[in-house]
Protein backbone atom coordinates (compact mmCIF):
# COMPACT_ATOMS: atom_id res chain seq x y z
CA UNK A 1 0.00 0.00 0.00
CA UNK A 2 1.22 3.50 -0.82
CA UNK A 3 2.67 5.48 2.02
CA UNK A 4 0.95 8.79 1.28
CA UNK A 5 -2.77 8.14 0.92
CA UNK A 6 -5.36 10.86 1.48
CA UNK A 7 -6.22 9.42 4.91
CA UNK A 8 -2.57 9.32 5.92
CA UNK A 9 -2.11 12.90 4.75
CA UNK A 10 -5.00 13.99 6.97
CA UNK A 11 -3.61 12.05 9.94
CA UNK A 12 -0.14 13.50 9.48
CA UNK A 13 -1.57 17.03 9.29
CA UNK A 14 -2.79 16.79 12.90
CA UNK A 15 -0.35 14.33 14.47
CA UNK A 16 3.22 13.06 14.32
CA UNK A 17 4.83 9.66 14.73
CA UNK A 18 1.69 7.92 13.45
CA UNK A 19 1.73 4.10 13.69
CA UNK A 20 -0.99 2.20 11.86
CA UNK A 21 -2.78 -0.61 13.72
CA UNK A 22 -2.69 -4.06 12.17
CA UNK A 23 -6.07 -4.53 10.46
CA UNK A 24 -8.27 -7.30 11.87
CA UNK A 25 -7.51 -10.64 10.20
CA UNK A 26 -9.67 -12.24 7.52
CA UNK A 27 -9.70 -11.88 3.73
CA UNK A 28 -12.85 -10.38 2.22
CA UNK A 29 -15.31 -12.70 0.51
CA UNK A 30 -15.32 -12.67 -3.27
CA UNK A 31 -17.44 -9.71 -4.38
CA UNK A 32 -18.36 -9.15 -0.73
CA UNK A 33 -20.99 -10.77 1.50
CA UNK A 34 -23.75 -10.23 -1.11
CA UNK A 35 -21.69 -11.43 -4.06
CA UNK A 36 -22.31 -8.04 -5.69
CA UNK A 37 -21.24 -8.31 -9.36
CA UNK A 38 -18.05 -6.40 -10.05
CA UNK A 39 -17.46 -5.41 -6.43
CA UNK A 40 -13.93 -6.86 -6.37
CA UNK A 41 -13.06 -4.83 -9.46
CA UNK A 42 -14.47 -1.68 -7.85
CA UNK A 43 -12.29 -2.19 -4.79
CA UNK A 44 -9.24 -2.89 -6.93
CA UNK A 45 -9.78 0.29 -8.92
CA UNK A 46 -10.27 2.28 -5.69
CA UNK A 47 -6.98 0.94 -4.33
CA UNK A 48 -5.13 1.70 -7.56
CA UNK A 49 -6.55 5.22 -7.62
CA UNK A 50 -6.06 6.12 -3.93
CA UNK A 51 -3.30 3.88 -2.63
CA UNK A 52 -5.63 2.83 0.21
CA UNK A 53 -6.71 -0.74 0.78
CA UNK A 54 -9.86 0.39 2.65
CA UNK A 55 -11.88 3.52 3.38
CA UNK A 56 -10.44 3.98 6.90
CA UNK A 57 -6.96 4.21 8.37
CA UNK A 58 -6.57 3.54 12.09
CA UNK A 59 -3.60 3.92 14.40
CA UNK A 60 -2.05 6.04 17.09
CA UNK A 61 0.11 9.13 17.02
CA UNK A 62 1.20 12.16 18.99
CA UNK A 63 -1.25 15.04 19.05
CA UNK A 64 0.55 17.89 20.73
CA UNK A 65 2.36 16.45 23.74
CA UNK A 66 0.15 13.39 24.23
CA UNK A 67 -0.84 10.33 22.24
CA UNK A 68 -4.25 9.59 20.79
CA UNK A 69 -5.92 6.95 18.63
CA UNK A 70 -6.85 8.30 15.20
CA UNK A 71 -9.50 7.02 12.79
CA UNK A 72 -9.23 8.73 9.39
CA UNK A 73 -11.50 8.26 6.37
CA UNK A 74 -10.48 8.39 2.72
CA UNK A 75 -13.49 9.70 0.78
CA UNK A 76 -11.79 8.90 -2.51
CA UNK A 77 -12.05 5.20 -1.63
CA UNK A 78 -15.67 4.37 -2.53
CA UNK A 79 -16.94 7.57 -0.97
CA UNK A 80 -15.46 6.78 2.43
CA UNK A 81 -18.21 4.20 2.80
CA UNK A 82 -18.14 1.58 5.53
CA UNK A 83 -18.62 -2.14 5.04
CA UNK A 84 -17.65 -5.11 7.17
CA UNK A 85 -13.87 -4.64 6.91
CA UNK A 86 -13.94 -0.90 7.58
CA UNK A 87 -16.41 -1.36 10.42
CA UNK A 88 -14.16 -3.98 12.01
CA UNK A 89 -11.20 -1.59 11.80
CA UNK A 90 -13.13 1.20 13.52
CA UNK A 91 -14.37 -1.08 16.29
CA UNK A 92 -10.85 -2.46 16.81
CA UNK A 93 -9.46 1.08 17.04
CA UNK A 94 -11.86 1.91 19.85
CA UNK A 95 -10.86 -1.32 21.59
CA UNK A 96 -7.21 -0.25 21.33
CA UNK A 97 -8.12 3.15 22.77
CA UNK A 98 -9.70 1.50 25.81
CA UNK A 99 -6.75 -0.84 26.28
CA UNK A 100 -4.17 1.95 25.91
CA UNK A 101 -6.37 4.55 27.67
CA UNK A 102 -5.93 7.05 24.87
CA UNK A 103 -8.44 9.58 23.52
CA UNK A 104 -10.01 8.85 20.13
CA UNK A 105 -10.02 11.36 17.27
CA UNK A 106 -12.31 10.49 14.36
CA UNK A 107 -11.49 12.39 11.15
CA UNK A 108 -14.67 11.66 9.23
CA UNK A 109 -15.38 12.03 5.51
CA UNK A 110 -17.93 9.45 4.50
CA UNK A 111 -21.08 8.89 2.50
CA UNK A 112 -22.28 6.26 4.97
CA UNK A 113 -22.82 2.52 4.68
CA UNK A 114 -21.51 0.67 1.63
CA UNK A 115 -24.35 -0.23 -0.73
CA UNK A 116 -22.52 -3.22 -2.24
CA UNK A 117 -22.54 -4.94 1.17
CA UNK A 118 -26.18 -4.21 1.95
CA UNK A 119 -27.47 -5.04 5.41
CA UNK A 120 -24.05 -6.45 6.35
CA UNK A 121 -22.70 -2.91 5.96
CA UNK A 122 -25.67 -1.26 7.66
CA UNK A 123 -25.35 -3.35 10.79
CA UNK A 124 -21.84 -1.98 11.28
CA UNK A 125 -23.58 1.13 12.66
CA UNK A 126 -24.72 -0.93 15.64
CA UNK A 127 -21.21 -2.26 16.21
CA UNK A 128 -19.67 1.20 15.94
CA UNK A 129 -22.30 2.74 18.22
CA UNK A 130 -21.59 0.05 20.80
CA UNK A 131 -17.84 0.68 20.53
CA UNK A 132 -18.44 4.39 21.15
CA UNK A 133 -20.62 3.61 24.18
CA UNK A 134 -18.10 1.21 25.71
CA UNK A 135 -15.38 3.80 25.26
CA UNK A 136 -17.53 6.47 26.93
CA UNK A 137 -18.24 4.09 29.81
CA UNK A 138 -14.48 3.58 30.17
CA UNK A 139 -14.14 7.39 30.60
CA UNK A 140 -12.17 7.75 27.37
CA UNK A 141 -12.94 10.96 25.44
CA UNK A 142 -13.92 10.86 21.78
CA UNK A 143 -13.42 13.89 19.53
CA UNK A 144 -14.90 13.96 16.03
CA UNK A 145 -13.89 16.20 13.13
CA UNK A 146 -16.52 16.51 10.40
CA UNK A 147 -14.79 16.81 7.05
CA UNK A 148 -16.42 17.24 3.66
CA UNK A 149 -18.73 15.38 3.39
CA UNK A 150 -20.00 13.67 6.53
CA UNK A 151 -23.36 12.06 5.84
CA UNK A 152 -25.42 9.00 6.58
CA UNK A 153 -24.38 6.34 9.02
CA UNK A 154 -20.99 7.74 9.97
CA UNK A 155 -22.62 11.00 11.01
CA UNK A 156 -25.26 9.36 13.18
CA UNK A 157 -23.38 6.36 14.59
CA UNK A 158 -19.84 7.71 14.95
CA UNK A 159 -19.44 11.49 14.71
CA UNK A 160 -22.66 12.64 16.37
CA UNK A 161 -21.91 10.29 19.27
CA UNK A 162 -18.60 12.01 20.06
CA UNK A 163 -18.08 14.03 23.23
CA UNK A 164 -16.78 17.02 21.29
CA UNK A 165 -17.63 17.66 17.63
CA UNK A 166 -15.57 19.97 15.41
CA UNK A 167 -16.22 20.66 11.74
CA UNK A 168 -14.34 21.95 8.71
CA UNK A 169 -15.70 25.19 7.20
CA UNK A 170 -18.27 24.53 4.51
CA UNK A 171 -18.32 20.76 5.08
CA UNK A 172 -21.52 19.04 4.00
CA UNK A 173 -23.01 17.43 7.11
CA UNK A 174 -26.36 15.67 6.99
CA UNK A 175 -28.11 12.38 7.59
CA UNK A 176 -29.26 12.25 3.98
CA UNK A 177 -26.65 12.90 1.32
CA UNK A 178 -27.32 15.24 -1.61
CA UNK A 179 -28.11 12.31 -3.95
CA UNK A 180 -30.76 10.72 -1.76
CA UNK A 181 -32.70 13.68 -0.35
CA UNK A 182 -35.14 15.95 -2.17
CA UNK A 183 -33.15 18.11 -4.60
CA UNK A 184 -35.00 21.18 -3.35
CA UNK A 185 -33.66 20.64 0.16
CA UNK A 186 -30.47 22.70 0.23
CA UNK A 187 -28.90 25.44 2.32
CA UNK A 188 -27.15 26.00 5.61
CA UNK A 189 -29.02 23.24 7.44
CA UNK A 190 -26.97 20.69 5.49
CA UNK A 191 -23.55 22.22 6.19
CA UNK A 192 -21.18 22.70 9.09
CA UNK A 193 -22.15 26.30 9.78
CA UNK A 194 -25.80 25.35 9.98
CA UNK A 195 -25.03 22.48 12.30
CA UNK A 196 -23.13 24.94 14.53
CA UNK A 197 -26.11 27.31 14.61
CA UNK A 198 -28.39 24.39 15.41
CA UNK A 199 -26.27 23.25 18.36
CA UNK A 200 -25.02 20.01 16.78
CA UNK A 201 -21.39 21.10 16.38
CA UNK A 202 -19.15 22.67 19.05
CA UNK A 203 -16.86 24.68 16.80
CA UNK A 204 -16.13 25.19 13.10
CA UNK A 205 -12.32 25.11 12.84
CA UNK A 206 -10.13 26.05 9.87
CA UNK A 207 -7.63 23.42 8.69
CA UNK A 208 -4.72 25.62 9.78
CA UNK A 209 -6.11 25.86 13.32
CA UNK A 210 -7.18 22.22 13.65
CA UNK A 211 -3.86 20.77 14.91
CA UNK A 212 -3.74 23.30 17.75
CA UNK A 213 -7.40 22.79 18.64
CA UNK A 214 -6.99 19.01 18.78
CA UNK A 215 -3.78 19.33 20.80
CA UNK A 216 -5.59 21.52 23.34
CA UNK A 217 -8.50 19.09 23.63
CA UNK A 218 -6.29 16.02 23.94
CA UNK A 219 -4.19 17.75 26.58
CA UNK A 220 -7.19 18.90 28.62
CA UNK A 221 -9.17 15.64 28.41
CA UNK A 222 -6.44 12.99 28.32
CA UNK A 223 -7.07 10.25 30.93
CA UNK A 224 -3.46 10.52 32.14
CA UNK A 225 -4.13 14.10 33.24
CA UNK A 226 -7.29 13.42 35.22
CA UNK A 227 -6.97 12.34 38.85
CA UNK A 228 -9.78 10.40 40.52
CA UNK A 229 -11.45 11.29 42.72
CA UNK A 230 -10.90 14.91 41.64
CA UNK A 231 -10.47 17.74 44.10
CA UNK A 232 -13.09 20.50 43.90
CA UNK A 233 -12.34 23.44 41.63
CA UNK A 234 -11.01 26.33 43.75
CA UNK A 235 -13.32 29.30 44.18
CA UNK A 236 -12.28 32.07 41.75
CA UNK A 237 -10.97 35.28 43.24
CA UNK A 238 -13.55 38.05 43.19
CA UNK A 239 -13.07 40.78 40.61
CA UNK A 240 -15.49 43.02 42.50
CA UNK A 241 -14.18 45.92 44.51
CA UNK A 242 -15.54 47.27 47.78
CA UNK A 243 -17.73 45.83 50.49
CA UNK A 244 -21.19 44.27 50.15
CA UNK A 245 -23.99 46.82 49.64
CA UNK A 246 -25.89 48.33 52.54
CA UNK A 247 -29.40 47.71 51.17
CA UNK A 248 -31.13 45.08 49.10
CA UNK A 249 -31.97 47.52 46.33
CA UNK A 250 -28.35 48.68 46.22
CA UNK A 251 -27.34 45.03 45.77
CA UNK A 252 -29.73 44.67 42.84
CA UNK A 253 -28.54 47.88 41.20
CA UNK A 254 -24.90 46.97 41.65
CA UNK A 255 -25.44 43.51 40.14
CA UNK A 256 -27.16 45.11 37.14
CA UNK A 257 -24.40 47.64 36.54
CA UNK A 258 -22.93 47.57 33.05
CA UNK A 259 -19.47 48.07 34.58
CA UNK A 260 -19.58 44.93 36.71
CA UNK A 261 -17.12 42.15 35.74
CA UNK A 262 -18.85 39.49 33.66
CA UNK A 263 -18.28 35.80 33.01
CA UNK A 264 -15.68 36.37 30.29
CA UNK A 265 -13.48 38.36 32.65
CA UNK A 266 -13.71 35.67 35.33
CA UNK A 267 -12.89 32.89 32.88
CA UNK A 268 -9.91 34.85 31.53
CA UNK A 269 -8.58 35.39 35.04
CA UNK A 270 -9.14 31.81 36.17
CA UNK A 271 -7.85 29.78 33.22
CA UNK A 272 -4.48 29.93 31.48
CA UNK A 273 -6.19 28.38 28.43
CA UNK A 274 -9.62 27.01 27.71
CA UNK A 275 -11.63 25.27 25.00
CA UNK A 276 -15.30 26.12 24.62
CA UNK A 277 -18.03 23.75 23.53
CA UNK A 278 -21.45 24.89 22.43
CA UNK A 279 -24.85 23.55 21.54
CA UNK A 280 -27.39 21.29 23.13
CA UNK A 281 -27.23 18.58 20.40
CA UNK A 282 -30.99 19.04 20.04
CA UNK A 283 -31.27 21.96 17.63
CA UNK A 284 -30.16 25.02 19.58
CA UNK A 285 -27.35 27.03 21.07
CA UNK A 286 -27.29 29.95 23.50
CA UNK A 287 -24.42 32.44 23.49
CA UNK A 288 -25.43 33.42 27.01
CA UNK A 289 -24.25 30.06 28.41
CA UNK A 290 -20.47 29.65 28.05
CA UNK A 291 -19.32 26.06 28.53
CA UNK A 292 -16.08 24.15 28.10
CA UNK A 293 -12.86 22.92 29.69
CA UNK A 294 -9.87 24.91 30.86
CA UNK A 295 -6.49 24.68 32.56
CA UNK A 296 -6.33 26.07 36.09
CA UNK A 297 -2.97 25.68 37.83
CA UNK A 298 -2.18 22.59 35.78
CA UNK A 299 -5.54 20.93 36.38
CA UNK A 300 -8.45 20.49 34.01
CA UNK A 301 -11.66 22.13 35.20
CA UNK A 302 -14.99 22.13 33.35
CA UNK A 303 -17.03 25.32 33.37
CA UNK A 304 -20.61 26.41 32.72
CA UNK A 305 -20.94 30.18 32.99
CA UNK A 306 -24.00 32.35 32.58
CA UNK A 307 -23.25 35.59 30.73
CA UNK A 308 -25.91 37.82 32.26
CA UNK A 309 -28.78 37.08 29.89
CA UNK A 310 -32.06 35.22 30.27
CA UNK A 311 -30.96 31.75 29.27
CA UNK A 312 -32.92 29.73 26.73
CA UNK A 313 -33.74 26.02 26.80
CA UNK A 314 -30.71 25.39 24.58
CA UNK A 315 -28.47 27.12 27.12
CA UNK A 316 -29.66 24.98 29.99
CA UNK A 317 -29.41 21.78 27.96
CA UNK A 318 -25.87 22.74 26.97
CA UNK A 319 -24.95 23.27 30.63
CA UNK A 320 -26.47 19.90 31.53
CA UNK A 321 -24.51 18.29 28.71
CA UNK A 322 -21.26 19.88 29.99
CA UNK A 323 -21.84 18.72 33.56
CA UNK A 324 -22.68 15.17 32.48
CA UNK A 325 -19.59 15.04 30.24
CA UNK A 326 -17.37 16.32 33.05
CA UNK A 327 -18.85 13.71 35.38
CA UNK A 328 -18.25 10.98 32.80
CA UNK A 329 -14.58 11.97 32.40
CA UNK A 330 -13.96 12.71 36.08
CA UNK A 331 -13.40 16.47 35.76
CA UNK A 332 -14.42 18.91 38.54
CA UNK A 333 -16.93 21.57 37.53
CA UNK A 334 -17.04 25.32 38.09
CA UNK A 335 -20.32 27.16 37.50
CA UNK A 336 -20.66 30.94 37.34
CA UNK A 337 -24.17 32.22 38.06
CA UNK A 338 -25.35 35.44 36.43
CA UNK A 339 -28.86 35.66 34.99
CA UNK A 340 -31.92 37.80 35.67
CA UNK A 341 -33.87 34.58 35.26
CA UNK A 342 -34.62 31.98 32.64
CA UNK A 343 -36.29 33.02 29.40
CA UNK A 344 -40.06 32.85 29.82
CA UNK A 345 -41.45 33.89 26.45
CA UNK A 346 -43.49 31.73 24.08
CA UNK A 347 -40.37 30.51 22.25
CA UNK A 348 -38.86 29.32 25.53
CA UNK A 349 -42.04 27.50 26.47
CA UNK A 350 -42.25 25.84 23.05
CA UNK A 351 -38.59 24.88 23.42
CA UNK A 352 -39.15 23.16 26.75
CA UNK A 353 -37.68 25.61 29.24
CA UNK A 354 -39.07 23.64 32.18
CA UNK A 355 -37.60 20.27 31.21
CA UNK A 356 -34.34 21.98 30.20
CA UNK A 357 -33.90 23.56 33.64
CA UNK A 358 -34.85 20.23 35.19
CA UNK A 359 -31.99 18.62 33.26
CA UNK A 360 -29.48 20.96 34.92
CA UNK A 361 -30.90 20.37 38.40
CA UNK A 362 -30.63 16.62 37.77
CA UNK A 363 -27.10 16.84 36.33
CA UNK A 364 -25.83 18.78 39.35
CA UNK A 365 -27.62 16.48 41.81
CA UNK A 366 -26.34 13.35 40.06
CA UNK A 367 -22.73 14.48 39.55
CA UNK A 368 -20.14 12.34 41.31
CA UNK A 369 -17.49 14.98 40.65
CA UNK A 370 -17.46 18.10 42.86
CA UNK A 371 -19.26 21.20 41.59
CA UNK A 372 -18.14 24.65 42.78
CA UNK A 373 -20.32 27.73 42.20
CA UNK A 374 -19.59 31.43 42.30
CA UNK A 375 -22.46 33.90 41.95
CA UNK A 376 -20.96 36.86 40.08
CA UNK A 377 -24.04 38.95 39.27
CA UNK A 378 -27.77 38.43 39.24
CA UNK A 379 -29.09 35.26 40.81
CA UNK A 380 -32.57 35.28 39.37
CA UNK A 381 -34.79 32.51 40.68
CA UNK A 382 -34.77 28.91 39.38
CA UNK A 383 -32.81 29.74 36.24
CA UNK A 384 -29.91 30.72 38.47
CA UNK A 385 -30.45 28.11 41.17
CA UNK A 386 -30.18 25.26 38.67
CA UNK A 387 -26.44 25.94 38.30
CA UNK A 388 -25.79 26.49 42.02
CA UNK A 389 -24.09 23.64 43.85
CA UNK A 390 -25.68 22.74 47.19
CA UNK A 391 -23.18 23.35 50.02
CA UNK A 392 -20.52 24.66 47.61
CA UNK A 393 -21.76 28.09 46.52
CA UNK A 394 -19.95 31.40 47.07
CA UNK A 395 -20.91 34.93 46.03
CA UNK A 396 -19.12 38.15 45.16
CA UNK A 397 -19.82 41.52 46.77
CA UNK A 398 -21.52 42.80 43.61
CA UNK A 399 -24.05 40.01 43.29
CA UNK A 400 -27.40 38.97 44.73
CA UNK A 401 -29.65 35.89 44.78
CA UNK A 402 -33.40 35.97 45.10
CA UNK A 403 -36.47 33.81 44.77
CA UNK A 404 -37.67 36.41 42.26
CA UNK A 405 -36.70 39.87 41.04
CA UNK A 406 -38.07 42.71 43.23
CA UNK A 407 -40.10 44.14 40.34
CA UNK A 408 -41.74 40.76 39.72
CA UNK A 409 -42.34 40.43 43.44
CA UNK A 410 -44.29 43.70 43.35
CA UNK A 411 -46.36 42.45 40.42
CA UNK A 412 -47.18 39.15 42.14
CA UNK A 413 -48.17 40.90 45.36
CA UNK A 414 -50.18 43.50 43.39
CA UNK A 415 -48.07 46.27 44.84
CA UNK A 416 -47.03 49.53 43.24
CA UNK A 417 -43.86 49.09 41.11
CA UNK A 418 -42.36 51.94 43.14
CA UNK A 419 -42.25 49.56 46.12
CA UNK A 420 -39.70 47.29 44.45
CA UNK A 421 -36.74 48.81 46.37
CA UNK A 422 -38.51 48.15 49.68
CA UNK A 423 -39.34 44.58 48.66
CA UNK A 424 -35.68 43.99 47.78
CA UNK A 425 -34.90 44.51 51.46
CA UNK A 426 -37.59 42.06 52.56
CA UNK A 427 -36.25 39.42 50.17
CA UNK A 428 -32.89 39.43 52.02
CA UNK A 429 -30.96 38.97 48.80
CA UNK A 430 -27.66 40.72 49.69
CA UNK A 431 -24.45 38.66 49.88
CA UNK A 432 -24.29 39.05 53.67
CA UNK A 433 -27.96 38.02 53.99
CA UNK A 434 -27.32 34.89 51.95
CA UNK A 435 -24.37 34.07 54.17
CA UNK A 436 -26.45 34.51 57.32
CA UNK A 437 -29.20 32.32 55.85
CA UNK A 438 -26.69 29.56 55.05
CA UNK A 439 -27.26 29.63 51.29
CA UNK A 440 -23.67 30.58 50.48
CA UNK A 441 -20.48 29.38 52.14
CA UNK A 442 -18.78 32.76 51.92
CA UNK A 443 -18.28 36.05 50.14
CA UNK A 444 -15.42 35.68 47.67
CA UNK A 445 -12.51 38.10 48.06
Amino acid sequence: MAEHTAARTVVESVSRGFEEFEPPAGPPAADGPLGWPGYDEQRARATARTGSDESVLCGRGWVGQRQAVLVAFDFAYLGGSVGEAAGARIVAAFEQARELRLPVISLVASGGSRMQEGICALRQLQEIARACLLTRQARIPHIAVLRDPTTGGMWVALAAAADVVLASPGAAVAFGGSRVRDASETGEAFHAEGKLADGQVDQVVDDAELPGALADLVSLLHPERLVRPPEPAPVPASLAGGEPPATGWAAVQRARSADRPRAGAYLDAYFTRRFEISGDRAGGRDGGMICGFGDHDGRTVAFAAQAGTANTPAGFRTAARLIRLADQLGVPVLTLVDTPGAANDAAAEHGGIGPAIAEVFAAVADAQVPVTTLVIGEGGSGGALALAAPERTWITADAYFAVIAPESSAAILKRDPAEAPDLAGHLRLRPQDLLDLGFVQGIAR
